[in-house]
């Protein structure tokens, strides 16, 4: 049983162009997600099993929708309790603890907004969010650095005024014992005034190119990942799904949360502390049987290097990547491995899927994210703002319609900010792509990524997809350097990581370069190549170009 028929026509279609021309969702006035769905559940079928908990100390929870409703009206009254209410900003750093779901739900049923963010940040990265925010309280994981940052960030932002952890901790309210002691009836006002149109979320961007901006999700957003979830994650109905993803980021909303109850799916969560390790990762799909399962191609990266023949990965039906665009040589490694195609999408923090390889309406094109989702009218512009021919690139835009499901409100409280990204009836993305002949998206990079050397535009993808086939290169990143001697303008540069058992070498540097030039352009060789131990990567795990090219010009 699933609530999909409540929202959206969600059925089998005869084709992509039926998909895209008929899928619809129904986005009621006064629709909530927790009272709406979550609430749902618990009424329909209590006992439907909601999320499967577990973490690397051997600790194990599973909760039904009942579980949920009961918890989160048991927080929301702790809420009310401590003088939140409807449009206060709440910032939740719970990592992958269970209390995250119920914290967002409860907020929710109290029209507060929920400001995910990830345990990593420092302080200086606090006192930005809660100062830009006005955030009026903390919940938080208990980990000494983490709490630490958290009272040095709050003593200087006058908006915060309370600070509550899962654990006892000196500072801090005692979050779980403090909800433990209150009322499971939920008597709020707040319920009859619901609207789609609410703010549930915001979300700082990872900042892979400036400051992080603020971007404002509401409550009919939720309802636009169900494409997401339906027709791009394949979640299933009392399936298991499985996104790797940390709370803090936009992802876990794609992965972790929405799609997947509007599916009937539900949600697994392993909560592991220090190293990301793919044996413990490939254990826990053996040991729970999860039937969906996405992660970003780093992971896969990690995945491919690993023998994969000691574990029992059956149970996975569909196995998908987004974040960052997939190279060739993982999607053809992982299938030869698993049996398994992994299929793409992409989107950004400000929207839901945008393109996606939609299994059920077309085949795989390694590389590519797809096509267009129902949700968007997406357009390849130029820089004038004029459609561009097939083949060529340009901006990814998605033109605008009244009203438009599955995308941000804008950002918060910052209207200069919302206008420089949406203009002349389009979003614009910042991302560059291509679309071929058979209308497949191809990603070329973002538009500050772009290289011009010798009168050529030249994207880092492709020449980073052909140096990670060659078996020396572990990770890298492609950027743009200054000639010195200005002929070329810019010239490209590989920054490497090596696969263990390589040593940085000249003749290293000559055999990719001979790989390059082989695999794709010749023009496109990276005439510069640097050896490094790990890339600059945002507290996401995506590469940060920006910070190479930053330290080139130093």
């Amino acid at each position: 049983m699933n609530l999909l028929s409540r929202f959206s026509n969600a059925g089998r279609f005869r084709d992509y162009k039926d998909f895209y021309n008929n899928f619809r969702l129904n986005v009621p006035e006064n629709f909530n997600y927790a009272y709406d769905v979550v609430d749902e559940y618990a009424r329909l079928e209590p006992n439907k099993r909601a999320l499967v908990w577990c973490d690397d100390r051997g600790e194990e929870r599973i909760f039904t929708f009942a579980d949920i409703k009961r918890l989160s009206d048991k927080t929301a009254n702790y809420f009310l309790s401590k003088g939140i209410g409807e449009g206060d900003c709440v910032l939740v750093i719970l990592q992958r603890r269970y209390e995250y779901w119920t914290v967002l739900m409860a907020l929710a049923k109290i029209g507060a907004i929920a400001i995910p963010a990830t345990h990593m940040l420092m302080e200086k990265d606090l006192v930005y969010r809660m100062d830009k925010a006005g955030v009026k309280m903390v919940v938080s994981v208990d980990e000494d650095e983490l709490c630490e940052n958290i009272l040095k960030a709050a003593k200087k932002v006058p908006s915060v005024q309370l600070l509550a952890c899962v654990s006892p901790r000196e500072g801090f309210l005692p979050f779980d014992e403090e909800v433990k002691a209150q009322s499971e009836v939920l008597e709020t006002p707040y319920k009859d005034k619901c609207s789609r149109d609410d703010i549930i979320l915001l979300y700082f961007t990872s900042g892979t190119t400036g400051m992080p901006k603020m971007v404002t999700l509401s409550e009919r957003y939720t309802l636009g990942h169900i494409v997401t979830a339906r027709y791009w994650l394949n979640c299933q109905d009392d399936g298991l799904h499985f996104t790797l993803a940390e709370t803090g980021w936009a992802k876990a909303s794609w992965g972790k949360l929405f799609g997947q109850w509007l599916c009937g799916s539900a949600i697994f969560v392993y909560d592991f502390h220090g190293k990301f390790e793919p044996g413990d990762l490939l254990e826990h799909i053996e040991k729970y049987k999860i039937t969906t399962f996405c992660a970003p191609p780093t992971v896969y990266r990690f995945m491919m290097k690993t023998d994969l023949s000691k574990y029992d990965l059956s149970s996975i039906k569909y196995m998908m990547t987004a974040g960052e665009a997939l190279n060739p040589e993982i999607y053809r490694q992982i299938r030869l491995k698993t049996g398994h195609p992994i299929y793409e999408g992409f989107g950004q923090t400000e929207t839901t899927i945008v393109c996606g390889t939609f299994s059920e309406y077309m085949e795989i094109r390694p590389g590519s994210m797809g096509k267009p989702s129902p949700l968007y009218y997406v357009q390849i512009l130029d820089d004038e703002g004029n459609p561009v021919e097939q083949g060529e690139t340009g901006e990814i835009c998605i033109r605008l319609r009244d009203p438009q499901d599955g995308i941000f409100s804008g950002y918060y409280e910052d209207s200069d900010l919302t206008r420089t990204v949406i203009y002349d009836g389009y979003y614009h993305l910042g991302d560059l792509a291509y679309c071929d002949s058979d209308g497949y998206y191809w990603f070329v990079g973002r538009k500050d990524d772009i290289i011009k050397s010798s009168g050529y535009r030249i994207g880092p993808f492709e020449v980073e997809s052909a140096l990670m086939e060659h078996p020396a290169v572990l990770e890298c990143a492609i950027t743009g350097v200054p000639d010195t001697e200005g002929v070329r303008g810019q010239l490209v540069k590989a920054t490497v990581v090596l696969t263990k058992g390589y040593e940085p070498s000249e003749q290293l540097v000559k055999e990719l370069q001979t790989h390059v030039k082989k695999t794709t352009a010749p023009y496109k060789y990276p005439r510069v190549v640097e050896f490094v131990t790990e890339l600059p990567k945002t507290i996401s795990g995506k590469i940060r170009r920006v910070e190479i090219r930053d330290n080139d010009t130093k």
